[in-house]
C-alpha cells in the first residue's frame, strides 16, 4: 500500500498547535512528513485539508465479554467497533466467564484476538482466582503469556492482606496493578450516586466515600510494597484529589484514568429512570464532573479510557436497580470528547494525543505511535466538520448502551490506518 495524505492538521501530544503537512505512507511505515510533498505516480492520494491527522488511540480499559458473556459482545465485535471509534488498541478486563485468572485462559483469548481481531488485543490478568479474593491467581503463568496489568477489575480485590502479597510478589517481574476502587459493604446496589437524586427516584445510592477509601487504601499498599498501582475509572473529585495528594508526595508510582462519560454526565442526566446512565462507580454529582475535567486538564489524570461495557438490550430494559451497570464508548469517545469539548476550546488535540493515544501505551511499556518518519503506520483522519449519527445501524458493537444512541454529534472518524492495512475508509 502506498498512500499521500495532502495537506492534513498533524496533531501530537508535544505541542498544542497543529501543523499543516502531508503524510507519505508506504509498507506499512511513514515514509515522509512535510509540507507540499510530491506526488508519487503509484500512490493513492487523500485530500486531508481541514482534517486532524493523529496517531491511532489506544484504550487501556474494555469488556469485549468474550469468553463467557458473547450475547453482549465478543472480540471480534468489539474490536470493530473499537476501529469505528479511532482506536487502534486495547486492553481487555478479566471479568469473563471462566475469569482470566490462568495461563490457559490467556492464551484461549490471545489465540481469538489472533483470528478475529483486525488491531492488537492485550488482555489484563486477575489478582486473585476467579476474582473472588480468597487466593492468588496464577499469576507466573499469565506473566508468560505477555500479561503485564493484574486487576480483579468488576470488583475490588477485597482483601488488603492479599492483595499486598500480590503486589511483593508480581513488582519483580514488572507487572502493576490496576484497581477498581469500591468498599463493597458501603456501595450498597450500586445504582446510583448517593446524593440528592437517589433521594428523588428513591433508590439506595452509593456514597463516593465507599471509591475514595479504596483509592487511598490500594495507594498505600502499593506505597508499602514499592509497586505500580493505576486507578481505574474515578468518578469523584475529592478521589482524584486523594491521587493529586499521592502524587505530589513523589514516593510512589501511581497513575489513574478517567472514563469520558464521567466527564460528560452527572447524576442529574438520569432523569426518570434512564439507565442508559446507570454506571459503577456511578454518575455522581455536577461538581464531581467538574473537578474530574479539571483534573484531565492538569495533568492528574494520566490517561483517558473508556470502561466500554456492553450488556444487550433486554437487560438494560429491566428497573433501574435491576439493570446492570455500564455503557459502551469505544465508538463514542472520540467524538463524543471532541463535540462537547474540543471544539468548544475546552481542552486541545495534545491533551487526546496525550491521554488517550501515548499515555496508554506507555502504560503497557508498547511503543508510542507517532506521525513521524520513519515510525510504523498507525494513525486516523478525524473530521471536525462531518457529524456523526450513532444509530443502531451505525455502530458495531454487539450493544448499543449508550446515552449517545441516535444522537447527532459534531466531528467524524473519516480514516483508520494500521501498518499495511486501511481499517477503516470513508473517503
Amino acid at each position: 500500500m502506498h498512500l499521500l495524505i495532502q495537506n492534513a492538521e498533524i496533531a501530537s501530544e508535544h505541542s498544542i498547535h497543529l501543523t499543516t503537512g502531508d503524510i507519505e505512507v508506504r509498507e506499512g511505515k511513514i515514509h515522509r512528513v512535510g509540507p507540499q510533498l510530491p506526488i508519487p505516480a503509484e500512490a493513492r492520494v487523500i485530500d486531508g485539508t481541514g482534517k486532524i491527522a493523529m496517531p491511532g488511540l489506544f484504550d487501556a480499559h474494555v469488556h469485549f465479554r468474550e469468553p463467557g458473556f458473547e450475547n453482549k459482545e465478543t472480540i471480534a465485535t468489539g474490536s470493530e467497533a473499537a476501529i469505528q471509534g479511532g482506536i487502534t488498541g486495547v486492553v481487555m478486563m478479566p471479568n469473563t466467564r471462566p475469569a482470566i485468572d490462568c495461563a490457559t485462559v490467556v492464551a484461549n483469548v490471545l489465540e481469538i484476538a489472533r483470528r478475529t481481531s483486525r488491531i492488537p488485543i492485550y488482555t489484563s490478568g486477575c489478582v486473585t482466582q476467579s476474582r473472588a479474593g480468597k487466593a492468588l491467581a496464577g499469576i507466573d503463568g499469565m506473566r508468560r503469556l505477555g500479561v503485564k496489568m493484574l486487576t480483579d477489575d468488576g470488583d475490588t480485590t477485597e482483601n488488603p492482606a492479599i492483595l499486598l502479597t500480590a503486589m511483593r510478589y508480581a513488582t519483580e517481574f514488572g507487572m502493576f496493578f490496576a484497581s477498581h476502587c469500591e468498599v463493597p459493604e458501603l456501595a450498597g446496589p450500586r445504582a446510583l450516586n448517593e446524593g440528592v437524586m437517589s433521594y428523588r427516584l428513591g433508590i439506595q445510592g452509593s456514597p463516593a466515600c465507599a471509591e475514595e477509601i479504596i483509592i487511598d487504601r490500594d495507594i498505600r499498599l502499593a506505597h508499602t510494597a514499592g509497586a505500580h498501582i493505576h486507578i481505574q475509572h474515578v468518578s469523584s473529585k475529592l478521589g482524584m484529589e486523594t491521587i493529586r495528594w499521592w502524587k505530589n508526595r513523589g514516593d510512589v508510582r501511581v497513575t489513574a484514568e478517567v472514563a469520558p462519560h464521567h466527564l460528560m454526565f452527572c447524576d442529574e442526566d438520569i432523569g426518570d429512570f434512564d439507565t442508559h446512565y446507570k454506571m459503577n462507580p456511578p454518575l455522581r454529582t455536577r461538581d464531581d464532573q467538574q473537578g474530574l475535567l479539571e483534573g484531565l486538564i492538569e495533568g492528574v489524570f494520566d490517561l483517558i479510557a473508556t470502561d466500554h461495557a456492553p450488556h444487550t438490550a433486554f437487560e438494560k430494559s429491566q428497573d433501574f436497580v435491576s439493570a446492570p451497570n455500564g455503557i459502551t464508548g469505544v465508538e463514542t469517545a472520540l467524538v463524543s470528547l471532541y463535540d462537547r469539548y474540543i471544539r468548544h476550546g475546552t481542552f486541545g488535540w495534545d491533551l487526546i494525543v496525550k491521554r488517550f493515544s501515548a499515555e496508554p501505551r506507555r502504560l503497557m511499556g508498547l511503543p508510542v505511535a507517532e506521525i513521524a518518519e520513519n515510525a510504523a503506520a498507525d494513525l486516523i483522519l478525524f473530521d471536525p466538520l462531518a457529524e456523526t449519527t450513532f444509530t443502531p445501524q451505525f455502530m458495531k458493537s454487539k450493544s448499543i448502551n449508550t446515552p449517545f444512541l441516535n444522537q447527532r454529534l459534531c466531528g467524524k472518524v473519516s480514516l483508520v490506518l494500521l501498518g499495511e492495512h486501511i481499517l477503516l475508509d470513508s473517503f
